[in-house]
């Protein structure tokens, strides 16, 4: 592959026709624009998606699965003597096919950019702002030291000695897109990990880019009036994006029905803003993806516009054009070019940043009670690389501030390090157990779990039942419940036998699927049915399925054991400094409510469980049912006797009049909790919870969880409302 005569000025060269009338004229089709940009998109987007297959049980991200595959087309592997290479990606279709990938980066960040909450700057507690802002001050610290250290004390060549301050600088910088990408990457996007790392690199990255922008303007060598003018200008895109295109984004929204598709008018309107907006941060003397990243942020985030615009294009960007732009970033890096003195010293801040990002995430989330392995996980997170990296990076070589030596040097230290550290994140940090986990299983109490991935029955009449047995081949076995097996087994087997795991698949008609879910329950005489909520928190906004409601409704009617419907948010409590499962308990009254406290009694035994019960007493309650009243008063008593003395759990009763003291109440204590228990129905005998059945959004979670989970609720933790149910088995 003969790429690196990028590096040259062509003073002569073809000009490449578009079309090939094809091989049986005598053409050669890779002489021509068109199929030549064809054979490159389809040979880096195959390449990259068997890569991304073989890496992804390894744990692997997806930008690493790229960065393999431009070193593979690359002068690295093959020199320039791969002639097939060498004819794909001739000399003479750089500028087309660069500038076609390069826009496919534009997209890509423009997409990233709507998947970003800027709420989340907002929401971030006091552990994510601290986290944030040392990870940013740490790395670009100590690699300042080490460089002072470096360029006093070490011989080195005049252009090396010149680029060590940039080499610091842009080593230090730690991007929010980047943090996003592997997070969800790692399928991390919703728990307390990914979600502290998301917001941590939202106040770091802002730090950071704003720091390396001003670093770059300031050692232009243009005078201050003109770097004004720059400075200025790019503040006058942001306000035209953040108070003139973003307000039309929000009407194009709120003129979209519920449940409708976006206009395509819409669509295309935001895709020429894109344009527009690439355009003018280049005229302004800015990077063309600032303007795109900008816009990006300003639209509104989630369903209806937002959603549309990434189901639009996502696949086809991060499949297709994504692969073609690492080919072409990584094309100028040849190992075999390298000097040994160069590596040391860009080595050297390789590992400075790497040890600043991980000790400015370690520290401060040891400090707030984090686990040390969960705190490690996140200083790892804190310290990977990605795309906006290798845009920093080419960047500054476009700027002459890195030669093609150093820029090789600094993808070879990224492809090294956020290789190594994927891996181990996914290895040490593992969110799928929580609820198992604070269920306590022990070996007095161990715990048996069936479950059942639920799958639509496409192109067959039969449904089936699969039993995936340890150390047995199933004869079926769905590419989609891998991850769920392999997540299950590793508990199973953390657990030490405390307790036992069958995994099923469960492949039927969504109409009648809940009829083998309830069928199971009986004949394994199961004592509770977990069932996601129909809602799921996606990265890019809230996805409702709703075959998934119907199949709830039809368990909480059926099923021959009590059911639990799981709202997982996947996030903890904000304002939460100490290293315990926080579970709060509203209890009313009812079958409902003694069902849902005596699943947190049995949490209430694990020692990293905190557990808070809130007593609501109903003083407007007029008729009494004097035995329910007893059984009330039995499972409140057993909870005292059981807490007494551990200092981690609590109970208070609280006095309420009617449901707008009731909602008062929960909205003030909501976001305190990591998980909060509540039971389904409280019967018709209380006027607590009159005139809340018009405004109810989601039936089947009963009064208190619809006022946790509807679309007004301020809640911001997962939610576990429970039936109790008489069986029929």
């Amino acid at each position: 592959m003969n790429v690196s005569e990028t590096d040259f000025k062509l003073v002569c060269q073809g000009i490449m026709s578009e079309r090939s009338r094809g091989i049986f004229y005598g053409d050669n089709p890779l002489d021509h624009a068109t199929p030549t940009v064809l054979a490159q998109l389809s040979l880096s987007s195959l390449l990259s998606a068997l890569t991304q297959y073989i890496l992804t049980p390894l744990g692997e991200s997806a930008f690493i699965s790229m960065l393999l595959v431009g070193f593979a087309l690359g002068p690295t592997l093959w020199g320039d003597n791969n002639s097939f290479l060498s004819k794909v990606y001739s000399a003479k279709s750089i500028n087309v096919s660069s500038t076609f990938a390069f826009f496919g980066c534009i997209l890509y960040l423009f997409l990233l950019g709507i998947k970003l909450d800027l709420g989340m700057v907002k929401r971030a507690g006091r552990k994510a702002v601290v986290i944030g802002f040392l990870t940013f001050i740490f790395p670009i610290t100590l690699n300042l030291i080490v460089a002072e250290i470096l360029t006093t004390n070490m011989e080195m060549e005049p252009y090396l000695h010149d680029c060590v301050p940039y080499i610091a600088v842009f080593q230090s910088v730690t991007t929010f897109h980047v943090i996003v990408c592997l997070v969800a990457d790692l399928k991390l996007i919703n728990s307390e990990l990914g979600q502290l790392a998301i917001s941590s690199s939202m106040i770091s990255g802002t730090c950071s880019w704003s720091l390396t922008c001003f670093f770059l303007l300031i050692d232009r060598d243009e005078t201050h009036d003109l770097i004004s003018l720059i400075l200025i200008f790019a503040i006058l895109l942001v306000i035209i994006i953040f108070f003139l295109l973003r307000p039309l984004m929000t009407w194009m929204t709120g003129k979209t029905s519920e449940g409708k598709q976006v206009k395509e008018t819409y669509v295309i309107s935001i895709f020429i803003m894109l344009l527009g907006c690439a355009f003018l941060s280049e005229v302004f003397g800015h990077h063309v993806l600032f303007g795109a990243v900008a816009l990006g942020m300003a639209v509104p985030h989630g369903p209806p516009l937002g959603s549309a615009l990434v189901n639009k294009i996502e696949s086809f960007v991060s499949s297709i054009l994504l692969p073609s732009y690492f080919v072409f970033s990584v094309a100028g890096v040849n190992i075999l070019s390298i000097h040994s003195k160069t590596v040391t010293v860009v080595s050297i801040f390789g590992v400075s940043s790497f040890i600043g990002k991980l000790l400015g995430g370690m520290l401060p989330a040891l400090y707030f009670n984090i686990p040390p392995v969960e705190a490690f996980s996140l200083g790892l997170v804190m310290s990977c690389q990605g795309v906006s990296d290798v845009l920093l990076m080419q960047h500054g070589k476009f700027l002459s501030l890195l030669d093609t030596q150093i820029y090789s040097i600094m993808v070879i230290n990224m492809l090294f390090l956020s290789g190594t550290f994927t891996p181990i994140i996914k290895l040490l940090y593992n969110p799928s157990k929580k609820l198992l986990e604070v269920t306590n299983p022990t070996a007095k109490t161990p715990m048996c779990c069936y479950v059942v991935h639920l799958l639509q029955l496409t192109g067959s009449l039969i449904p089936l039942l699969v039993h995936h047995e340890p150390g047995k081949s199933a004869k079926f076995h769905a590419k989609d419940s891998s991850h769920i097996i392999n997540a299950f087994r590793l508990y199973e087997q953390e657990c030490n036998g405390n307790v036992v795991v069958n995994l099923f698949t469960s492949i039927s008609p969504f109409s009648t699927i809940h009829e083998e879910v309830c069928r199971l329950a009986a004949e394994k005489s199961t004592s509770l049915v977990i069932i996601p909520f129909h809602k799921q928190w996606r990265l890019h906004g809230i996805e409702n399925i709703a075959e998934a409601r119907s199949v709830n409704r039809h368990i909480l009617q059926k099923a021959p054991c009590s059911v639990g419907i799981l709202v997982n948010r996947g996030t903890s409590s904000a304002s939460k400094n100490n290293n315990l499962y926080d579970i709060g308990i509203f209890f009313a009254h009812g079958s409902d409510d003694r069902e849902a406290l005596a699943y947190g009694l049995r949490m209430a035994k694990h020692s990293k469980v905190a557990v808070t019960v809130i007593h609501l007493i109903d003083l407007a309650r007029t008729s009494q049912d004097f035995h329910e009243m007893e059984l009330d008063n039995d499972i409140i008593t057993e909870y005292k006797i059981q807490s007494a003395g551990k200092r981690q759990h609590s109970y208070r009763q609280e006095s309420v009049n009617d449901c707008v003291d009731l909602i008062r109440l929960i909205t003030s204590v909501e976001n305190s909790f990591d998980l909060i228990l509540v039971g389904r129905s409280y019967g018709s005998c209380s006027p607590l919870f009159e005139g809340l059945t018009e405004w109810s959004e989601f039936p089947e979670l009963g009064f208190m969880g619809d006022m946790l989970t509807s679309s007004d609720s301020q809640c911001q933790v997962s939610v576990l409302v429970v039936q109790q149910q008489i069986s029929r088995a």
